[in-house]
């Protein structure tokens, strides 16, 4: 990746970075004027509720995005941008174009997941015959 490629990179990453400082200030600024001044009904509290755990998970993920911007940019400063974790291949431009956090190579990013879906699968343990060993059991 050239010098100039990885500039280009740095700087959409450091706009992205500003836009998700920008949202979160933002959904700040809503969440305080939102809040009612009045007591409701139990279905209004449920409403408040739900929504106050939407936002939440939304936050949450922005901070996590946010988190994956600041990890490339990092990554950009020593050096090693643009380089799979796992087999150091260089990661295709179109990729980082399209995900510029992104730390693997596509190859290697399946295989992670995959290797990541079989983890949350539970085991199956196989007992074999279910006699004891040509005892009868009475």
């Amino acid at each position: 990746m050239t010098n100039m490629r990885r500039a280009e990179l740095a700087q959409f990453l450091e706009d992205r970075r500003h836009q998700i400082h920008q949202d979160v200030q933002s959904r700040k600024r809503v969440g305080r004027a939102g809040r009612p001044t009045e007591v409701g009904d139990i279905g209004d509290d449920s409403e408040a509720g739900s929504q106050a755990a939407i936002d939440f998970a939304l936050l949450q993920r922005t901070a996590e995005a946010l988190g994956r911007v600041d990890e490339a940019l990092g990554r950009i400063e020593a050096g090693e941008y643009g380089d799979c974790l796992d087999c150091h291949v260089e990661i295709a431009e179109q990729r980082l174009r399209a995900l510029p956090f992104a730390v693997r190579c596509t190859a290697c990013e399946e295989r992670h997941e995959d290797d990541a879906a079989r983890a949350r699968r539970p085991s199956r343990w196989h007992d074999g015959p279910s006699h004891l060993g040509g005892l009868e059991v009475h």
